[in-house]
């Protein structure tokens, strides 16, 4: 097996990509946990109104990335800019106010158990200080809903829900701030094919109608495939490949291959 890219920032992209106003750019990004390489030089650039997938095995370094870019994680070499701010630069307050731009939806969902639908979607606007009335809470709560799907579940708990109903209102509440970017970890991750393919759906329909740029971490084939405007391959902490979906389903490189097929 060989590397079949250069490590460097948009490759492969088209002369049109490049035009593109760039929301994401990460260059030469390095992150170990003691003796374990984990991002190992990673450079991409995300633009604007696209979505891009990362594909990748589990441990390749995916989850870690997008963690890095929220600044969950701090990689130890390398930078990272969003919408033009140099993270290592943002401490403390502005970093939360540069975070309220990105949406992030967790594996797990991570909907507060506690609180019924409607509480976890109100949430994000109380605790973030938006000068929001309470109508205007309500009508925004009523909007995301209608959006995914499930305003029948306002007054609902999470353990009342089904697996693809808490991706949904996960999605919701993390819309309901309004997000420039959207970070997706395995959206579709533990769902059958008929609720995946609705959550990759609604992710197109989240670009479209808000206009997000978005990276979505997968190694769910009918996820990238129902999705990707751009594809990234991760492999042992590196960029493996970075194509098309057409370049990457026509390979006849052997790891591709692995996760393609051959059309």
């Amino acid at each position: 097996m060989k590397e079949v890219t250069n490590n460097t920032a948009s490759t492969a992209n088209s002369s049109s990509s490049t035009q593109r106003e760039i929301v994401i750019s990460v260059s030469d990004l390095f992150l170990a946990f003691g003796s374990q390489a984990v991002l190992q030089g990673i450079s991409f650039n995300l633009y604007q109104g696209e979505n891009l997938v990362i594909l990748g095995k589990s441990g390749s370094g995916k989850s870690v990335l997008i963690k890095c870019i929220v600044k969950l994680l701090k990689s130890q070499a390398g930078h990272i800019e969003v919408l033009g701010e140099n993270i290592d630069n943002i401490m403390g307050a502005n970093m939360e106010v540069l975070r309220k731009k990105i949406g992030f939806l967790f594996q797990s969902g991570a909907l507060y158990d506690s609180m019924n639908v409607r509480e976890n979607l109100e949430f994000p606007l109380r605790r973030n200080k938006l000068k929001y009335t309470e109508q205007e809470i309500e009508e925004h709560v009523a909007i995301v809903l209608e959006r995914v799907g499930l305003a029948s579940a306002i007054d609902k708990m999470p353990a009342q829900l089904s697996g693809g109903m808490r991706k949904r209102i996960s999605l919701a509440r993390t819309l309901i701030i309004d997000p420039q970017i959207m970070l997706y970890d395995e959206p579709t991750t533990g769902l059958d094919p008929v609720t995946s393919n609705e959550i990759s759906q609604l992710i197109n329909q989240i670009q479209e109608q808000y206009k997000t740029s978005s990276i979505i971490i997968t190694h769910d084939i009918a996820c990238v495939r129902a999705t990707a405007h751009r594809i990234l391959l991760m492999h042992q902490g590196k960029i493996y490949k970075e194509g098309s979906l057409t370049d990457f389903e026509t390979s006849d490189d052997p790891f591709i291959q692995s996760f393609f097929g051959k059309i």
